[in-house]
């Protein structure tokens, strides 16, 4: 078994899996604005197996990189079709950017012609027919009246094919020092462009397994990684471990997902108690991409 900073890394992959992806700049008057409309926009968003889309904030912008030259943030949305992300983005644009204070929002990724979603576009009906559509740059753009002005969204927004599922898991002695790697590996994955952790703080205690005993449904309880279920299930757990956190992101691409993995891990095992680091797969059978942890280290260590 191979060690990564003395901590055993078990020779076994992720498995993710293909998703669609589009990229939401949301600026602002304030950068504290522009976070509550993020925030509210990509909540309940962890996980398409119950919610409508994978969503997180990316990063923040400064006004030099916005398009109006405010502060913003920049948020990455994943679905599993593109007719299904753009009404998941349409419907928390709506519902959380347009109804924020001082709000505009933009495209952010150049993606595959002809693979875009209209966003500005259906929102547009919220003007009443007093909205009004400018071209600037072969872009369009509809301005709605508000409140307190207008709201500015562009009309379409690119799409490409990203990567979901990407994962590992932290194993270790106790749930404050395996609570800390967990947090560790956030920290340093967040620094990545291109990538997101959709679960709440990017950390998953409720790690699931497919089917359970309940007919209906989808997914239960990982059991085998379940410290107080040791001794009446076939645990996966080694001796001494007593938590075990995951972490789950996704990325515009492969590589990205790959690298987001290799430096989460990293971080991990820098920190003390950390017994082990596995991954979540389904045997092969959930998504083509297969992470395997042992292949990181070539190029990397």
């Amino acid at each position: 078994m191979l060690t990564l900073n003395s901590v055993a890394i078990e020779d076994t992959f992720a498995e993710a899996f293909p998703m669609t992806a589009t990229r939401v700049l949301v600026t602002a008057e304030t950068i504290g604005w522009a976070r509550v409309a993020g925030q509210t926009a990509t909540g309940y968003a962890a996980s398409v197996i119950g919610c409508d889309a994978e969503a997180g904030i990316e990063r923040e912008l400064s006004a030099s990189e916005t398009p109006d030259g405010r502060p913003g943030v920049s948020l990455l949305f994943f679905g599993f079709s593109r007719d299904a992300l753009q009404k998941a983005v349409v419907n928390r644009v709506a519902q959380c950017v347009l109804t924020c204070a001082t709000t505009a929002c933009f495209n952010g990724l150049v993606g595959d012609p002809g693979k875009t979603i209209r966003v500005g576009g259906t929102l547009r009906y919220f003007g009443d027919g007093r909205q009004i559509s400018k071209l600037l740059d072969g872009k369009r753009y509809w301005r709605m009246p508000t409140m307190d002005g207008e709201f500015l969204c562009e009309d379409v927004f690119g799409t490409v094919k990203g990567v979901g599922g990407g994962n590992f898991l932290i194993l270790g002695e106790t749930q404050a020092q395996t609570l800390a790697a967990a947090e560790a590996a956030v920290t340093a994955i967040r620094q990545l462009p291109g990538v997101i952790l959709p679960f709440p703080g990017g950390i998953v205690r409720s790690g699931s397994k497919v089917g359970s005993k309940y007919k209906g449904l989808k997914a239960s309880t990982n059991d085998a990684y379940c410290p107080t279920l040791r001794g009446a299930v076939a645990s996966a757990l080694p001796e001494g471990v007593n938590a075990v956190y995951e972490l789950v992101f996704d990325g515009l691409d492969l590589a990205t997902v790959e690298r987001a993995t290799w430096e989460g891990m990293l971080a991990a095992t820098r920190c003390p108690g950390v017994k082990q680091i596995t991954a979540g797969n389904y045997g092969g059978k959930l998504g083509p991409h297969h992470i395997y942890l042992s292949k990181l280290f070539q190029g990397n260590k």
